[in-house]
């Protein structure tokens, strides 16, 4: 179903792939309109651009709704997270991997600009004198989290790629995953101020009040270093005295003891600045590599915790950046290439993410972007299957937080890939520089944030408050259906605001689904997902078979009901399927009672229903098809002629 646009809708500036530009100028300018890619996103993906105020403006297709909701969401969304970003065509796949990133990095300048006007410190960077003044913090400082850096708005996204079929060859894919995170963070904030970390770096602890103070001196090394410096140049003296003075020159003791001194307090120094050196010249990534070349790397113990370590070291520093920088910092590791990989890679990977990744507070966002009918196979093929029942469906649903299903394409994305594949390299390439020049001049201009937009934004920030007013309504009849799983609960109250962004997208006809209905139609995608899915799949057929006029108030259980006996038939192919859904009893008390949805409901819903594997309802599509054509051959009569056909 087509998603229309919504009506406070203001334009927004894209680059190569539909991707939205970031702030003009530089290299984050021409980043931020290539994404990822770059020039060759550009010329796979296509370049549509949206000029600034007051000039013509080309309308947002359904592809970019969907992804511009995403990435909202994304900044709100407590991490660690991990995006089910689920679409069925590869090509398809990378075009909104790239519309996702544009607009997360067009969010990024939106909140830093917002940070600016509102008058707060300016953010630093670790380069030039700023390199000068993160080194003196590591050093001889202390990092505090205050109530000040828990209020900061502005973030800064570290996008990174990760496609899996650059390391199948290797025998630990999962390795290659968290060699690539160890290597994009060093490159990013540079190899000095890690390698510092590593020595003298103090992990961030919480302020004990609602003090300002960010940064408290490290009395200790302070101290430490001012007594190393005053016995070296004490041992200094003494030797220089005993070199230079006539008449203690022959005294061959206070040699000794003048060099031994100045030796063993310079040595001290020079331990440190060689581990420094040490772990300047030698990587994260470097140090993992050897690891896993070992050959005893299987049988060696405590290698699994070694590499968690360094990890662990990772967050510590990027929680130190945070502090330094002013920002909140999220790293978005973009998992692609996934299903094109031997099985037991495929299980290696998300095993990496489960258990060395995705600890409490870390500020890391993945993005599986992978087609759920192939990865769920090869999971079943897998012996991490034990203990799950051979459900792939249930292994994948434990690992991601926030599941988003793209549905099929719509009108505009389609019209917008025709003029993609029929426009030059050339032609793309002038769309850019043209963007370019316009995002220039809107800086120049100054333009502040459209007020359509904020206005939209403040109905999204009002309906989500009220949906979630509805969970934590004990008297609410919603409240008696949620989870007690905390992972279940985790993925409902991140699909919330995503639905009900999207929603607030769709044309404003009456009688529009309330925050309440958005909320429990999550839930109950979200606990029945192969009935629901059985559901829409029976309603998508009788609307394609012209229904009765009345057809849309029907309810949407006695659509189920009706059809009820076909899935029956099917349960084997489809019993991992069932295997996600919930107690069958509460799904008849939920649609039949509490929520009685009707089927033009369950229609306005099927556009926005993100957190419902849509291979689940294509799957049962051709299950039926089949079950039906061959119930039509064993019934149609078949002609002796046809049996035995005569010679002519």
């Amino acid at each position: 179903m087509a998603v229309a646009v919504a009506r406070s809708r203001t334009p927004a500036r894209r680059g190569a792939g539909g991707s939205p530009a970031g702030p003009a100028g530089g290299c984050e300018e021409r980043l931020a309109c290539l994404g990822p890619g770059g020039a060759a996103s550009a010329a796979r993906h296509g370049a549509v651009l949206e000029t600034g105020h007051g000039e013509h403006q080309e309308a947002l297709t359904e592809d970019d709704l969907y992804c511009r909701c995403l990435s909202k969401t994304l900044c709100h969304t407590a991490t660690p997270v991990t995006v089910g970003f689920y679409a069925p065509c590869g090509h398809r796949l990378y075009s909104l991997l790239d519309k996702v990133t544009g607009f997360m990095r067009e969010e990024m300048a939106q909140r830093e600009a917002a940070e600016l006007r509102r008058g707060h410190q300016r953010p630093r960077s670790p380069a030039g004198w700023g390199l000068l003044q993160v080194l003196w913090f590591l050093a001889f400082y202390k990092p505090v989290i205050t109530e000040r850096h828990l209020r900061r708005k502005n973030m800064e996204f570290i996008f990174i790629r990760f496609s899996a079929w650059q390391f199948a060859g290797c025998d630990k894919l999962w390795a290659g995953l968290v060699t690539t995170l160890c290597h994009h963070i060093r490159h990013h904030f540079g190899a000095l101020p890690l390698s510092v970390y590593h020595v003298m770096g103090t992990r961030p602890r919480f302020a004990s009040g609602f003090s300002q103070r960010e940064w408290v001196l490290k009395r200790g090394t302070c101290l430490k270093l001012w007594g190393l410096l005053f016995v070296l140049l004490a041992g200094l003296s003494i030797l220089l005295v005993a070199l230079l003075v006539p008449g203690v020159k022959d005294h061959r003791a206070l040699k000794v003891v003048g060099s031994a001194v100045a030796s063993l307090s310079g040595s001290s120094l020079a331990l440190g600045a060689f581990s420094v050196l040490k772990n300047l010249l030698v990587s994260e990534k470097q140090k993992i590599e050897r690891l896993t070349n070992s050959e005893r790397f299987t049988n060696q113990l405590g290698f699994m915790s070694k590499v968690r370590r360094e990890v662990e070291v990772l967050v510590d520093f990027l929680a130190f950046m945070e502090i330094f920088e002013r920002r909140r910092l999220r790293v978005v590791l973009e998992i692609t290439s996934l299903d094109i990989c031997y099985p037991e890679k495929v299980a290696g990977v998300l095993n990496a993410m489960n258990t060395l990744l995705s600890e409490a507070n870390t500020p890391f966002i993945f993005i599986l972007a992978v087609d759920p009918s192939v990865i769920v196979p090869c999971l079943e093929q897998t012996g991490c299957m034990k203990g799950l029942a051979d459900n792939g469906y249930l292994y994948l649903n434990r690992t991601v937080t926030l599941p988003f299903s793209i549905p099929e394409m719509g009108a505009r994305s389609r019209l917008r890939c025709l003029e993609a594949a029929v426009q030059t390299r050339e032609d793309l390439m002038y769309r850019i520089i043209t963007g370019n020049v316009e995002r220039r001049r809107a800086k120049c201009r100054g333009a502040p944030a459209a007020p359509g937009r904020q206005q939209a934004d403040a109905e999204a920030v009002r309906c989500i408050h009220e949906a979630f007013r509805c969970l934590h309504d004990g008297a609410d009849p919603l409240a008696r259906y949620l989870p007690t799983n905390g992972a279940h609960l985790r993925r409902i109250v991140n699909t919330i605001p995503i639905t009900l962004r999207l929603l607030l997208h769709r044309a404003g006809a009456p009688g529009s689904p309330s925050p309440r209905a958005a909320a429990a139609w999550v839930v109950l995608a979200d606990q029945w997902p192969c009935r629901l899915s059985w559901a829409l799949q029976c309603l998508e057929d009788a609307w394609q078979s012209q229904p009765a006029p009345d057809f849309g108030a029907r309810s949407l259980w006695s659509i189920f009901q009706e059809n009820v006996g076909e899935l029956s038939a099917l349960r084997q192919p489809l019993r991992n399927v069932l295997g996600l859904d919930g107690d069958p009893e509460l799904f008849q008390t939920f649609l039949a009672c509490d929520f009685p949805f009707t089927a033009c409901d369950a229609r306005a819903f099927l556009g926005v229903t993100v957190n419902l594997d849509h291979s689940i309802r294509h799957k049962m599509g051709l299950l039926r098809g089949l079950d039906r054509l061959q119930k039509a051959a064993a019934a149609a009569p078949v002609s002796r002629s046809v049996q035995c056909p005569h010679p002519e």
